[in-house]
């Protein structure tokens, strides 16, 4: 009887755990509504200290922002896809409301950061919505010049490492010289980028390629020396020639350290940009940067270090899908 009991009490209560969990199919997901709509009350609720034109529509953005979780949270199970891709960043969700909520508290409202030093979310929006021009501008020409300085340093940085790990006389002349320039920040080549270069834009892709074409130099070296003997082998017996050790073996074996090189040099490569853009570039975001601390507008300057960090991790994706794609045989070798 006994016995009997304690079954049905451990059958209820898993079925009262079922029944209470069925209306919730992410908990996380409704702390991350609180904090929005807490981060909602607070930019609507309390006054501001200053006049932003933003203010409602940022308060707009974020309760809805709140309820659209809201509702994620409460699916069902059967109905969870979009709840399953956003599960792993639920904690995240949570603290970015509560960061909204003591951002708009310690600058918009009671001024503990003061102006204009640091701006609320709505003073960076009023950037957005009155500078969309410029800014959109500055970002084209600075995806140009980055996209041409990283083509270049990607480039000759791949062909110089393989060259050192896979001759001994490459290794012999291009070693040293690695061992001097590798070194060297990017801002002190600007007195012989401004005597050697006809343009400030061939100056500025010289400064951006060399920031990325070190890392992937050294990597892309690292990984054609690193390659197993036993693979060259067994290709020379099966006829392999010089030229086809190098692009069908060494290359492709390297790839890993290659694409290790690649993440340093894009880091790289946008840490150079602001100095690269002082060349006498008339736009860019490294330009609207200066811009904008020359003028004290230091919300413009926030809005346009966003963008930045935003193509950054852009680009960053964007790489990572490009390994995954050419490096799939290594899903189940190597945790990613």
């Amino acid at each position: 009887m006994y016995r009997v009991s304690e079954a049905l009490a451990r059958s209820a209560r898993s079925t009262g755990a079922r029944s209470s969990a069925r209306w919730l199919s992410w908990p996380t997901g409704l702390m991350a509504a609180v904090a929005w709509w807490l981060a909602a009350g607070v930019t609507l609720a309390l006054p501001d200290l200053h006049e932003w034109e933003s203010t409602m529509a940022l308060a707009q953005v974020e309760a809805t922002l709140g309820f659209a979780l809201l509702v994620l949270a409460l699916l069902p199970y059967r109905f969870s896809g979009p709840v399953t891709r956003l599960r792993y960043w639920g904690p995240w969700l949570v603290a970015l409301g509560l960061v909204f909520a003591v951002w708009e508290v310690a600058v918009a409202k009671f001024g503990w950061l003061p102006r204009p030093f640091f701006a609320p979310p709505q003073g960076i929006v009023d950037v957005y919505l009155e500078d969309w021009e410029r800014l959109g501008t500055c970002v084209l020409h600075t995806l140009r010049l980055w996209g041409v300085g990283y083509f270049f340093g990607v480039t000759l940085g791949g062909v110089a490492g393989t060259a050192i790990g896979w001759s001994t006389r490459a290794a012999y002349w291009l070693h040293p010289v690695l061992k001097v320039i590798g070194p060297v920040p990017a801002n002190a080549w600007l007195p012989i980028v401004f005597f050697v270069f006809p343009t400030t834009f061939s100056g500025s892709v010289f400064l951006i390629a060399l920031a990325s074409g070190i890392p992937v130099t050294i990597l892309t070296w690292s990984g054609v020396a690193s390659v197993d003997k036993a693979l060259y082998d067994v290709a020379r017996t099966h006829g392999a020639n010089r030229r086809f050790l190098v692009r069908h073996v060494a290359i492709p074996a390297a790839l890993p350290h290659v694409f290790v090189g690649l993440f340093m040099g894009l880091y790289n490569s946008f840490a150079v940009l602001v100095v690269a853009e002082l060349l006498g570039v008339k736009a860019g975001l490294g330009w609207y940067l200066q811009w904008a601390t020359g003028w004290a507008a230091y919300g413009n300057v926030h809005a346009a270090l966003l963008i930045m960090a935003l193509m950054c991790s852009g680009l960053v994706t964007l790489l990572f899908m490009v390994r995954d794609r050419l490096l799939s045989w290594q899903k189940g070798l190597v945790r990613w």
